[in-house]
């Protein structure tokens, strides 16, 4: 039997980085998770085992804790970059590199009047990922967010959708809406302020979320990317993964007791998932 390889990569994840920049009156401190992954001429790796060819991945995760000293000052954005950039320019077998960070988030603490100068608190499940893929032909950056848990407990209905017979779901002209959102932008130009976007960026999103009149979550998920292509030519396209997570009106009739749409179960599983990505037109 005839065979041959298709197509390979190998890197390292999970580096977890902690960094911590001491200013003259507060300490900055961020945490990172970085993935790296490289593609190139490989091929007598996997074929003959010669590894003459691999930068170990072991060397990627030292090569990550050593640049971060210097070029992890700005963006997770422009460190991925510099990696990606650096693995494909320094090591000759290597043709493209995909550098994928998420940072998690940390905000100094205020118990008084001023910020605590180094005592910091989490911001919970919700992270600021980017995914850069770098090549001598060509580069794309995406930016995201992942786990961003939004809900409103109005303004969302979901009303004459197709029936059958196995169809028991009561329709809702006044229901809560909350989702776990998962988003990720594709940017169209580099040399850009990075972490200034991804905040007016995410602001745009729930700003959205916040005011559109919902008839679906499809709906809704549309209007959030189309309001970001909108306002921000440097983005090309956008990914949305709104999962529903459910909040059920719970039968207090049972009791006596008339339920006007205060008291709910929230529900973990199942959940319906809905995902869309939207683009700009060819012609905008």
């Amino acid at each position: 039997m005839a065979t041959f390889l298709e197509k390979n990569s190998y890197g390292k994840h999970a580096i977890n980085l902690s960094k911590i920049t001491r200013h003259a009156d507060y300490h900055e401190f961020r945490q990172i998770t970085v993935d790296t992954q490289l593609e190139g001429d490989f091929e007598s790796v996997y074929l003959q085992g010669d590894n003459r060819s691999v930068l170990t991945t072991d060397t990627q995760k030292n090569t990550v804790y050593a640049l971060a000293k210097s070029h992890f000052t700005a963006s997770v954005e422009e460190f991925a970059l510099y990696l990606a950039n650096y693995f494909v320019s320094h090591e000759a077998p290597v043709q493209q590199a995909t550098v994928e960070i998420t940072e998690h988030g940390w905000s100094r603490m205020q118990p008084k009047e001023s910020l605590h100068p180094h005592a910091y608190i989490s911001k919970g499940n919700e992270k600021h990922r980017t995914k850069v893929v770098y090549k001598e032909t060509g580069t794309s950056i995406w930016s995201g967010i992942s786990q961003l848990l939004i809900l409103k407990t109005t303004d969302s209905a979901f009303e004459g959708f197709l029936r059958d017979r196995y169809t028991t779901l009561p329709e809702a002209s006044d229901r809560i809406l909350a989702t776990e959102c998962e988003v990720s932008w594709l940017w169209n130009a580099t040399g850009i302020d990075f972490a200034s976007l991804y905040v007016d960026i995410r602001n745009t999103l729930l700003e959205t979320f916040a005011h559109h009149k919902s008839l679906s979550v499809q709906q809704t998920l549309y209007a959030m990317g189309e309001a970001v292509l909108e306002k921000f030519r440097e983005v090309e396209e956008i990914e949305l993964v709104m999962p529903n997570k459910h909040h059920i009106p719970f039968n207090l009739e049972q009791f006596g007791i008339q339920n006007n749409n205060e008291i709910f179960v929230a529900t973990d599983q199942p959940y319906g998932y809905i995902t869309g990505t939207v683009k700009r037109s060819p012609s905008l």
